[in-house]
């Protein structure tokens, strides 16, 4: 519904998906070695046509600008503007997109919360802008990018010898 305003808001802010996709790429090449940048290009573009993935992005984006332009009410003006350390409804935001694709997504959230790689660490740095939602927003995308990738792809090999069991019937 709303695809192309989210890309633009995402590029308006200063990330391209293709920094997304790379984020991607980097949790899910480890599982597998066949992934290329244009699969992980492919799953962010697909995550972003989720409709509450658009709704999630249109919020944060918005409460970031209107932080930006000194817009909110105090408290939760002084609180986006210092990033509070306590004030987690951006990762609560975010989570809303990991769950679409399961636990997988919201363990490789956790991971990226915490390390920050790629795009992630220069919107955490501010660079003279309030990204308290982006970083988090970008950060859940790349996650169920991630997380649809593996679903698409399990490794079954460490199965094989099981299944192969199960298809032939119990041994007598």
């Amino acid at each position: 519904m709303f695809y192309r305003h989210v890309v633009e808001l995402l590029n308006r802010r200063g990330v391209t998906l293709e920094e997304i996709a790379e984020i991607a790429f980097d949790l899910q090449r480890p599982y597998n070695d066949e992934l290329s940048r244009e699969q992980c290009l492919e799953s962010v573009e697909q995550v972003l046509r989720k409709r509450e993935v658009q709704n999630a992005l249109i919020t944060g984006v918005a409460l970031d600008e209107l932080a930006e332009r000194k817009k909110l009410p105090q408290p939760l003006q002084k609180m986006l503007e210092v990033d509070e350390p306590l004030y987690g409804i951006d990762e609560i935001l975010a989570l809303s997109i990991t769950n679409v694709y399961g636990t997988i997504g919201l363990t490789s959230f956790g991971y990226l919360d915490k390390t920050k790689q790629g795009i992630l660490g220069k919107l955490n740095n501010h660079n003279g802008g309030i990204h308290v939602f982006l970083d988090d927003l970008v950060a859940g995308i790349a996650a169920a990018a991630s997380a649809r990738i593996a679903h698409e792809h399990p490794d079954m090999e460490r199965y094989r010898a099981d299944l192969d069991l199960h298809e032939k019937g119990p041994v007598e």
